[in-house]
Parts: structure tokens; C-alpha cells; sequence
């Protein structure tokens, strides 16, 4: 092999043939950068300002049907329908006179073209960096087949349920015209309208309300995912500086930011599969015989490595019961909910505590913390979808996981209770029936 050969993603490459751009482009491709590229769950396409393509990780490929490492090298037109490529050139030259993150396509569909020659929708954002003074694209995308889907279905029922209104409105006028040819049918002929007009009205606020929650979602969720793929992406860039220069200590600190912003994205997408999964029914209750205290135990342990620093969880078991039968696998999902917040919530070096009260006929099991508390205003709404108490401030949150604990302990016919108060801390106790 020649010395100037080298590998880059199982592929021998000749370091001499590489135009500089590519050069530079090898250069930027750490360790620990390309594991964060290669693992995006979204598609990233690196363009230099050509509209050749450089680098495209798995799921762009997987995207559009390439093999490993044969989107490089290709014009970038290649990945769009034929009919699109000539004014793509020109919004691409567009944005490279004066570049800044973006969404494309804002107020319309845009098409990707599989090596098959198949086309499917897609999202992109744009965004961009310098390397000797040439300015490569950077570009995210995502295939919203499944939402489009989704999109066309809701669009039906909408046409639908305004067909539905019509013929309705066509019967009760109808009904109206009977109404005047017999005085003792009146009364029941208006109630029938009245309640056809009820059911019309329950409809449209129901797809009304369906059409908000799909808005919020993605809302929160683009919010969500931004704020730490944002900072692994800033962190990846200076651990290549810091790398170069040998500054370990703070090539340590951003790998932790890396780890931590990670985490934060696993949680966010453990809370839309567990909602998913409940409201689509697909949540199946499995009970099976428990030891209490060796479970709680076991559940504490496993959360330690998430908590700030100083916090510690206690384990008080006041209770004598020693076995029930619940589903194991709900019920942690329940208490890491509940421990994640209050450790979320509550300063560092703060202490938490999981108590297990004594009781023949339930299993209730509390979560004590010293945080910052809940007010009052907001305790009312503190398990609906997507709520934020008013005082969470920066701390990250969807919204979504007491509303998800509230239906976990619903399928395991329990209930949940809690006191807080502001500034001093809050207890979530839930209690769930004993079964035999």
C-alpha cells in the first residue's frame, strides 16, 4: 500500500488524489465526530459549494437507497426528480451568496429521488460552516412518509366529516319541513336536531383538537431535538481543536456534554414511543410475582448514574409486605419517571427519598424530594399532555412524563396522589391494589 493511502470508512483512499475540499473534509472527521455522524438517527448530507457531495452518513444512504460511501462524489441534483433539478441550482447558488440555518421548502412539499427512481417526501434544514474560506452545506434530512400518511388520512377524515355535516344539515332541514306538518312531533323533532347538532359539533372539536396536538408535538419535539444536537455538534468541532492543541481536560468536559445531550435525546424519544404506545392501545399489562424491596433497590441503583452531583437516593421501607404481583416493567417506568423529576427539579446535593408505606390492601410507594415545588396555579393541570409548570425554567422537559406515569398507573388500576409545595419540595405517591 502506498504511504500515502489510508482508510476512511473501510474504504482505501489515496490521500494524494483527494481534491483539497476532500482533504479538509478528512481532516474534520475525528474519532468521536464520526461516531456522532454515523449515528444520527437523521439523515446528514455534506455539500461543498459545488453541489458536490462529500460525506453522507447511514440513514441519508439508507434514504435514498446508496450503498456505503456511493453518494460521495455525486452532484447533489442526483437525490432530487428531474423536474426540480434545474431551479434547485438556483435557489443552491441563493443561499450560498448569503448563508444562515434554515428550513427548505417552508409552505411546500418537497420530493427526494431514490437510486431506484422511486420518490418519497422529505424535510430538510440547512445549515452551514467555513473551511478556507469555502463554505460547505450542511443538510438534515428527514422522510416524512409515515407523516404524510398520516397527513392524507386526517385530510380524508376532515373531507368526510364536512360531507357528513352537509348531509346532516340537509336531514335536519328535512326534518324541519316534517316538523311543521305535525305539532306532536315538535318536541322530539327538535331534540333530534339538537342532538345531531351536538354530535356534528363533539366532531369537528375532536379533529380540531387532533390537529393542535399534531402541531404542538412537532413544535416541542423541533424544540427539543435542537438544543442538543446543537451542542454535539459544537462539542465535536472543539474536541477536534482541543484535540490538535492537547488539552485533555476540556476535551473530557465536551465529551461529557456529548454524553449528556445523548442522554437528554433518548429520553425525549423514550417519552414519545411510551405516549405512542399508549395511544395506540399497544400497551399489554403482564403481571408477575415481585419481591418489593429487592425491586426498589434494584430500580434506585440503576438511576444513580443519572443524578446530579451530591444527590442521593434513600430507600425507607416501612412496609412488611415482602411479594405482589404487578407488572415489573411498568412499574419501573413509573418510578424512573418520578425519580428522574425529582432529581431534575431539585438542586444538587439535595437529597431524594423512595419510601414504601405499610399497607395490607395496596402497595404505595412515595418519592420525596426538596425542590423547587409546584404552585398552586399550576398543580390542576400537572398531568395533561405537554403542560410545563410555570416555574420550570431551563430545566428540559416535553411535558409528557407525569401525563405518561398518570396512564401507566391507570392500566395497573391505581392511583397517583401528590403534595408540593413552592420552594420547599413536592412527594408523588402512587397506590396500586394488591393483586392475587
Amino acid at each position: 500500500m502506498d504511504k500515502n493511502d489510508f482508510y476512511h470508512n473501510d474504504r482505501l483512499i489515496n490521500f494524494r488524489k483527494l481534491t483539497p475540499m476532500q482533504k479538509n473534509i478528512s481532516t474534520i472527521f475525528s474519532t468521536a465526530y464520526q461516531e456522532i455522524f454515523q449515528s444520527m438517527s437523521e439523515g446528514i448530507i455534506m455539500v461543498d459549494d459545488k453541489g458536490i457531495m462529500a460525506a453522507a452518513n447511514p440513514v441519508a444512504e439508507l434514504f435514498f437507497g446508496y450503498e456505503k460511501n456511493e453518494m460521495n462524489g455525486k452532484h447533489i441534483e442526483t437525490l432530487l426528480p428531474e423536474r426540480f433539478r434545474k431551479g434547485h441550482a438556483g435557489m443552491r447558488l441563493h443561499f450560498l451568496a448569503d448563508p444562515k440555518p434554515r428550513r427548505m421548502g417552508v409552505g411546500r412539499d418537497l420530493l427526494g429521488l431514490r437510486k431506484d427512481g422511486s420518490e418519497f417526501p422529505i424535510e430538510i434544514s440547512l445549515s452551514y460552516f467555513h473551511i478556507q474560506n469555502a463554505v460547505m452545506v450542511m443538510a438534515f434530512v428527514s422522510d416524512i412518509s409515515q407523516r404524510k400518511k398520516t397527513e392524507d388520512a386526517l385530510k380524508r377524515s376532515e373531507e368526510q366529516l364536512i360531507v357528513y355535516a352537509a348531509e346532516l344539515e340537509k336531514r335536519v332541514e328535512m326534518r324541519t319541513q316534517a316538523l311543521n306538518k305535525s305539532v306532536l312531533t315538535l318536541e322530539n323533532e327538535i331534540k333530534e336536531r339538537k342532538k345531531a347538532e351536538d354530535e356534528t359539533k363533539r366532531s369537528l372539536e375532536k379533529e380540531r383538537e387532533l390537529n393542535e396536538l399534531k402541531t404542538k408535538f412537532v413544535s416541542i419535539a423541533s424544540h427539543e431535538f435542537r438544543t442538543p444536537l446543537s451542542t454535539i455538534l459544537s462539542s465535536a468541532s472543539l474536541i477536534q481543536q482541543y484535540k490538535e492543541r492537547g488539552e485533555l481536560e476540556k476535551i473530557e468536559k465536551h465529551i461529557q456534554r456529548v454524553k449528556s445531550s445523548v442522554n437528554h435525546l433518548t429520553a425525549i424519544l423514550n417519552d414519545f414511543l411510551s405516549l405512542g404506545k399508549l395511544d395506540e392501545g399497544k400497551v399489554e399489562v403482564h403481571y408477575e410475582t415481585i419481591e418489593v424491596q429487592p425491586f426498589l433497590q434494584e430500580t434506585i441503583e440503576e438511576l444513580l448514574a443519572t443524578l446530579k452531583e451530591g444527590q442521593k437516593i434513600s430507600l425507607l421501607a416501612e412496609s412488611k409486605l415482602k411479594e405482589v404481583k404487578t407488572d415489573p416493567r411498568i412499574l419501573r417506568n413509573i418510578l424512573f419517571n418520578l425519580i428522574s423529576n425529582a432529581s431534575k427539579y431539585s438542586e444538587p446535593g439535595k437529597p431524594i427519598v423512595v419510601q414504601h408505606l405499610n399497607d395490607p390492601t395496596f402497595l404505595h410507594i412515595s418519592v420525596i424530594d426538596e425542590g423547587i415545588g409546584i404552585i398552586n396555579a399550576d398543580q390542576k393541570h400537572l398531568f395533561d399532555r405537554f403542560y410545563r409548570a410555570s416555574n420550570a425554567g431551563n430545566v428540559q422537559g416535553t411535558g409528557l412524563g407525569l401525563n405518561i406515569v398518570k396512564r401507566y398507573v391507570d392500566l395497573l388500576n391505581g392511583k397517583i396522589s401528590f403534595m408540593s409545595e413552592y420552594g420547599v419540595g413536592s412527594t408523588f405517591t402512587i397506590s396500586l391494589p394488591l393483586t392475587k
